[in-house]
């Protein structure tokens, strides 16, 4: 079975800590066509470019601020301190043109990316532009940056969020796929990549290992079983199957971005819930949300 599951430095290329996807310049992975993700830790004055191709993408930064350069233009990205601090500027780049992300300061940036046809234009999204969604409610109370949906961004193929879920909280919950496409769901491949911290307050050890939990699982005849013990760094891919509950660990809060895009002429994400637990949705409806929402 191909390996769904990448630690941090299992996925690294060259000065890029995570290159996923489909392009010669990453980490290609069987079967996998739709999606991509890099994520690079830059030194003060240090640049990256990724030259034209024929995929759109995302910058997102993780903590630091960045100029990303696309054809020659500039654009400033405010960025923030890190990724439990609130949204963040984003750069949309459309599709054959080049990008360079570099950092006066300094610090961590993620590119999500994928394969398109249809261009669209350069857009910059600041933080404050960026529709932030308190989602579930009790125990799973999550907050999510809707960033690159389609209610948010004008693109070609690929659908892309960040969430946040605090100590103890459960997302990604129920369990649901988008593996098909047929009425209420769409094929979806997805990329969930995580950063961990202690919860704010907690009287934790200097040492103290910040963890969450990704669980994905076989909703037809293909075979996957993941379990995985997340940390800062990792990345999970979810081909198909039902996937959740992702679970920020009691005393350590969860961060993931997500990346999805697949075959279909519909940019939507559809989905199903697992049949033996989506009636949990139903006891939202009373319950409040986690007063510990917004970050």
């Amino acid at each position: 079975m191909t390996n769904w599951v990448y630690p941090l430095g299992s996925a690294r290329d060259g000065r890029w800590d995570v290159s996923l996807g489909t392009s010669d310049s990453t980490l290609a992975v069987a079967g996998w066509a739709h999606t991509g993700l890099k994520v690079a830790t830059l030194e003060p004055g240090a640049a990256l470019e990724l030259p034209a191709a024929g995929e759109e993408r995302i910058v997102i930064p993780l903590n630091g601020a960045f100029t990303a350069t696309v054809d020659g233009t500039e654009f400033e990205l405010a960025g923030r301190a890190s990724v439990f601090s609130g949204p963040s500027d984003v750069l949309y780049s459309g599709i054959n043109k080049s990008v360079t992300v570099s950092s006066a300061d300094g610090g961590r940036v993620a590119i999500a990316t994928a394969p398109a046809r249809t261009g669209y234009p350069t857009r910059l999204i600041t933080a404050a532009e960026i529709p932030v969604e308190l989602r579930g409610a009790g125990n799973c109370s999550r907050q999510v940056h809707n960033f690159g949906t389609p209610a948010a961004l004008e693109a070609d193929r690929f659908i892309v969020c960040e969430v946040i879920t605090p100590a103890g909280n459960w997302s990604s919950y129920p369990p649901h796929k988008h593996d098909e496409e047929k009425d209420g769901e769409t094929a979806l491949e997805e990329i969930y990549y995580f950063e961990t911290q202690v919860a704010a307050g907690s009287p934790a050890p200097a040492d103290a290992d910040a963890i969450g939990y990704q669980r994905v699982y076989a909703s037809d005849e293909r075979p996957i079983d993941v379990n995985a013990e997340v940390r800062t760094g990792d990345t999970v891919l979810v081909p198909y199957g039902w996937h959740g509950p992702a679970m920020a660990a009691p005393g350590y809060d969860l961060y993931y971005l997500n990346v999805m895009a697949g075959p279909g002429p519909v940019r939507e994400w559809l989905i199903s819930d697992d049949p033996h637990h989506g009636w949990v949705r139903q006891t939202w409806d009373p319950a409040a949300i986690d007063p510990r929402l917004p970050f």
